[in-house]
């Protein structure tokens, strides 16, 4: 077998709850739910994640834990702890660095590798090994052409497989499965798809681009036809990551009503946030404000600043005031969320 580049993704096993595990060796084999307080009376909190066995109830991620509670009455309950699934993330990330191959940090629990081998499938063995040997956790790995696939084949991978999936079989795979499937085919984007008779892969594929240029543009139409061709990016991006945006949201314990209320939380989420940008030393170029009305319906809306990026916090909370202004606050809000774009490069 000759030596080639090859794109293997790494994702982690139901990586928080396993990180609990890993401190609680009790609860395996039982359902485990993490997120919030970890006290599934109080009101508005959500899922972070839920443990295979928990998952088996219907509890996923972002789910009330309350309504996980009435699902799983007999699951484990246990507050988030960012710092323990960040420490953990990088002792797993130093592991696959212990290779001679690339590494993409792709999240807590993802990350792509790059490398010129004759047999993937040996390395990303090679990889789990090394993985659970230095962190007791264990991962999927997909091996691929590219990033898609090889982020496509670690679901199939799932938990703590590997799965080969390139040229040679993709169609055969993946074909027959809905548009949605794809990496980065959202709902919304594979509904635009079914309005013009694309359900599958397999249709994308072969789809005329006249009508995709004429609902998506140039750009999205020719990503759409090349990712159902198995196309994607090949490149391992090793420089530390440098987040584009920033955010942050507060879910009430009861139901804002008051459109001056509503503003002062607004005000005081832009300064905050505003001033944690700041603070390291990024210029913010863009404001959006998340609305989520009592019916859980979540409008977002969003402007560029008119004058460049800045620095200055009361610049970030008049946009963030005046973006809120586009909204109709004739409903209950049950949480309000400010975001920043940041300048990329100075």
């Amino acid at each position: 077998m000759a030596t080639r580049w090859w794109l293997l993704h790494v994702d982690l096993d139901q990586f928080v709850a396993a990180v609990e595990l890993l401190r609680r060796p009790e609860l395996r084999g039982r359902p485990v739910v993490v997120g919030g307080s970890g006290d599934p009376t109080r009101a508005r909190q959500v899922v972070a994640t839920a443990s295979y066995e928990a998952r088996a109830h219907g509890v996923h991620s972002g789910m009330p834990l309350r309504a996980a509670a009435r699902r799983c009455p007999d699951a484990v309950f246990l507050p988030s702890d960012p710092p323990a699934y960040e420490a953990a993330s990088a002792r797993v990330m130093a592991a696959l660095r212990g290779f001679p191959v690339r590494v993409e940090v792709f999240g807590w629990d993802e990350a792509f590798v790059g490398a010129e081998v004759e047999d993937p499938m040996a390395l990303a063995a090679d990889l789990q090994k090394a993985v659970f040997a230095q962190t007791g956790l264990t991962c999927a790995v997909g091996v691929g052409d590219n990033k898609s696939t090889a982020k496509i084949a670690a679901r199939f991978g799932k938990p703590g497989g590997v799965f080969q999936l390139t040229a040679g079989n993709w169609m055969d795979v993946m074909g027959a499965r809905p548009a949605a499937e794809l990496w980065g085919v959202g709902p919304k984007t594979a509904k635009k798809l079914a309005d013009l008779g694309l359900h599958t892969v397999a249709d994308l594929a072969a789809a005329d681009p006249e009508p995709l240029l004429a609902r998506f543009g140039a750009r999205m139409a020719g990503w759409l036809r090349a990712t159902a061709r198995g196309g994607g990016d090949t490149e391992v991006v090793t420089e530390p990551w440098v987040a584009r945006s920033r955010s942050r949201e507060t879910t009430y314990p009861r139901d804002l009503t008051d459109p001056e209320q509503i503003a002062g939380q607004v005000a005081v989420l832009a300064r905050e946030l505003g001033a944690d940008v700041v603070g390291e030393g990024r210029r913010v170029t863009h404001v959006a404000v998340k609305v989520r009305f009592a019916s859980f319906y979540t409008p977002t809306r969003e402007m560029k600043l008119r004058d460049g990026p800045t620095t200055d916090l009361d610049v970030i909370e008049r946009a963030a005031l005046t973006v809120l202004e586009k909204f109709r606050l004739d409903r209950p809000v049950r949480l309000l969320g400010v975001r920043t774009d940041l300048e990329l490069d100075r």
